[in-house]
């Protein structure tokens, strides 16, 4: 995605890293979010397997009509530096696929994890580091080959591991990150560019340059860019993060040394369970 890596504050400064003005401005040109239409109907789709009817929910968001009727009642707020919640107002707090444009996501997770109610669910969405590598990668060498230099176009973003890790930074319990593809085919990297300037996720980087792309560079990029059956093939990985505000009626993980047996007792168990074969396991590892 045509945007910046999460920064971490460093000493009270922040470095502004996006340009919030430009950034206005893609916004209020896009006019096709259907990438972030497919988030959220994912999104919908997460809260329905979550035991819980949410009577208070808030949604950050850049594109509230996104939002129209999916969550009756629910706040919608642009995702300023200051987030327009109130403490301890909401069961149900989501961030809407904005968080990689933050200068300072901890800060935005902080905020939303104090609009939350006592055992108050956060969920937030975001692109993360595999995220476009095709276009970085064929817009890179394009530029360098052409210019002999490389401007700021797709910086990386942040990996899932160290995204995941923002949850527990903020106070919040029972943090789960996990991803999923998103796909997009295009007739050719152009297409793509446009499209993305269609969503409104074209390049707002504070260091950007402020003049129109060389024409021996997009053309460059265009032939460097790997082709599937004939077709640009763009991969979007989508980052979503969940946790829970703190409360007592929370289940708490055990205390280091209270359990019953130890991992080797219970390894040989299972090896005994299973014929002297060694336990099997299946399943997903999720961060």
């Amino acid at each position: 995605m045509l945007c910046n890596t999460p920064a971490l504050p460093y000493m009270g400064a922040m470095p502004q890293l996006t340009d919030r003005s430009a950034l206005s401005r893609h916004r209020a040109r896009a006019t096709a979010p259907f990438l972030r239409e497919a988030v959220a109907a994912e999104v919908e789709d997460r809260l329905l397997e979550v035991n819980r009817r949410f009577t208070a929910p808030a949604v950050v968001t850049p594109f509230p009509q996104v939002w129209a009727g999916r969550l009756p009642g629910a706040k919608t707020v642009p995702d300023t530096e200051v987030l327009d919640l109130e403490p301890g107002a909401h069961d149900l707090v989501i961030h809407d696929l904005c968080l990689h444009w933050a200068d300072d996501p901890v800060g935005q997770l902080a905020q939303a994890a104090r609009a939350l109610q006592p055992d108050g669910f956060l969920l937030a969405t975001l692109f993360g580091g595999t995220t476009l590598a095709e276009l970085r990668g064929a817009l890179a060498e394009a530029e360098v080959e052409a210019t002999g230099g490389l401007s700021p176009r797709v910086a990386p973003m942040g990996e899932i591991r160290d995204l995941g890790n923002l949850l527990g930074r903020v106070g919040l319990a029972l943090p789960v990150a996990d991803s999923a593809p998103f796909d997009v085919s295009y007739a050719d990297a152009l297409a793509l560019m446009r499209d993305l300037r269609a969503m409104g996720e074209s390049n707002a980087l504070e260091g950007r340059l402020r003049r129109f792309s060389r024409r021996d560079v997009i053309l460059g990029a265009m032939a460097r860019y790997p082709l599937t059956d004939g077709r640009a093939v763009a991969h979007f990985e989508v980052v979503t993060l969940t946790a829970w505000a703190p409360a007592p009626s929370q289940p708490k993980a055990l205390r280091p040394g209270s359990a019953a047996r130890s991992l080797a007792e219970a390894l040989e168990a299972a090896r005994r369970e299973n014929g002297g074969c060694g336990a099997r396991w299946h399943g997903r590892m999720r961060i």
